[in-house]
């Protein structure tokens, strides 16, 4: 779950030359040069600076830190190859964006491993001395050779100094070498509010400027507009309310491929109120008193907030519609994915074929095809904010499990309300957890999930959604794909609570 879930949460020309990566003796020529002029970012002290130079030695700064990148990297939360050996580290683009004590640099990593490869995103930062107050987490170590010899390196996003400075380059749409920022047109954002990195990241990295603005950092990077980016700029372009609204963000040009998304700037909701710790906090009180309030109201308002959002994305972005033979792969895209699970959690396997039955008989209940468009495509509570206005969705990046082109492709807007349903019954779950089997309290709780899934669909559909009680097959067989998901997801994470997701098998399974 995001920072932003849990608190919520026209460029200049080049400064520098053309990109010479990390090979270069200097590299792109820092925030201090041409085009800056008297207001640009000077730089300060010569501590991290080679002796007699100007600017970063780039080459040599990487060669050190690599080593060290190298220890760091795989400790780190949002490091993705966790239990594979690093074999090769191998650096795409090597950016100066401040020069002297401190220094930043933006670094784009290849880095390979026994599974493949994967692309990362580090904001280094560099002093003669560690900042003050470091989490021990945020520090590389010491530089031991080359003209950075005994310099501190460590996680920029935990130096407010340098994050004020990443803003600030947000602000005023900068362009350094390969990296472009770029800021929606408005208001003009200030640059001079103090960064704190967020806590509660897993896959990237969230900074909260103030209680204004939120920036989310991609870690794992991808050729191509984040889907992210792309939905909430779509929805803040077309006037949604329903998300927090998109000031900036900020890429990266990458040699035959698209440009890649880097980060994300958004307003922040300091008054907002998460959408699942509301809801466990409602099936807490289920232990003292059956009818401790009534949070079906709050699911029917999600559920009209959860439409508005689709009906907002179909008038911005394409709608599709797949023929009968397009449904059929659908299907068979769920069925492939339900017998991979299968193979790895056993206790998938006597649900197979019923399963199975569910997803062929989709086919057969959409003789002349389905309509598709653009979706959340993660939704759960945890995506979901209450504020004083409404609520609000966050995180519009898919299944992080997809590549970004499956998470890209329209899918049926209900995708979206059957992961919502799935997401009560782990409130639900909750209740029973660490207990010793107590059937009443599992029947307070599945009343609970039910209330709540029902009043969710009712307000979806009273906000002009496709009524999900007229298309129970389609309902189902993609509650049973998130399902499937879940197993594996638990199987490989959380053991403990396998046995939540495998209930929902059961009961999809046995549907009469």
């Amino acid at each position: 779950m995001s920072e932003i879930s849990r608190s919520q949460a026209h460029s200049h020309r080049d400064a520098g030359t053309a990109p010479r990566g990390p090979g270069s003796p200097s590299g792109p020529v820092g925030p201090h040069g041409a085009g800056r002029g008297a207001g640009g970012h000077a730089s300060g002290g010569h501590g991290a600076r080679p002796r007699g130079s100007t600017s970063l030695a780039v080459a040599e700064l990487v060669e050190a830190a690599l080593p060290l990148i190298a220890q760091w990297l795989p400790s780190q939360r949002w490091y993705a190859g966790k239990g594979q050996a690093i074999t090769g580290l191998r650096p795409v683009n090597a950016t100066p964006l401040l020069t002297g004590d401190p220094a930043m640099l933006h670094l784009l990593l290849r880095v390979e491993h026994g599974g493949g490869s994967d692309l990362y995103q580090l904001l280094l930062g560099l002093r003669a001395e560690a900042p003050l107050g470091l989490l021990p987490e945020a520090s590389l170590g010491s530089l031991t050779h080359g003209p950075y010899d005994g310099a501190a390196l460590y996680d920029a996003v935990h130096d407010p100094e340098l994050t004020g400075r990443l803003l600030g380059h947000l602000a005023t749409a900068d362009r350094f070498g390969p990296l472009a920022f770029r800021r929606t047109p408005g208001p003009g954002l200030p640059s001079d509010l103090v960064g704190r990195a967020g806590t509660a990241e897993q896959s990237n990295t969230s900074v909260i400027f103030g209680t204004q603005f939120i920036l989310k950092l991609f870690r794992r990077v991808t050729p191509g507009t984040n889907p992210d980016l792309e939905l909430s700029l779509a929805l803040s372009r077309a006037g949604s309310t329903r998300i927090p609204r998109v000031a900036a963000w900020f890429e990266s040009r990458l040699v035959g491929a698209e440009p890649a998304t880097l980060g994300l700037l958004q307003r922040f909701l300091p008054d907002a109120e998460d959408g699942w710790e509301l809801a466990l906090d409602q099936v807490a009180r289920l232990k003292g008193d059956p009818s401790p309030g009534n949070f079906a109201v709050e699911a029917h308002r999600l559920g009209r907030a959860t439409a508005e959002v689709h009906r907002v994305l179909a008038r911005a972005l394409p709608v599709a519609r797949l023929d009968r033979e397009q449904v059929g792969r659908l299907a068979t895209q769920m069925a492939e994915r339900l017998d991979t699970a299968a193979a790895a959690v056993p206790a998938l396997r006597r649900y197979r074929p019923a399963l199975h039955a569910a997803f062929q008989q989709l086919t057969a209940d959409h003789p002349t095809g389905l309509t598709v468009q653009r979706i959340h495509g993660d939704l759960h509570l945890g995506q979901a904010m209450r504020t004083p206005q409404g609520w609000v969705l966050l995180d519009f990046e898919g299944e992080p499990a997809k590549s970004v082109a499956e998470r890209r492709q329209p899918q049926p807007a209900l995708r979206d309300v059957a992961a919502m349903l799935r997401s009560f019954d782990y409130a639900a779950a909750h209740l029973l957890a660490g207990t010793e089997p107590d059937p009443e309290l599992a029947h307070l709780a599945a009343g609970w999930a039910a209330r709540n899934r029902t009043a969710y669909c009712a307000g979806y559909t009273a906000a002009g959604g496709t009524d999900p009680a007229g298309s129970p097959e389609l309902m189902r067989a993609l509650e049973i794909d998130k399902a499937v998901y879940e197993v594996v997801y638990e199987a490989r994470h959380r053991p403990g609570w396998l046995p939540i997701p495998l209930t929902a098998i059961h009961r999809l399974a046995t549907v009469s």
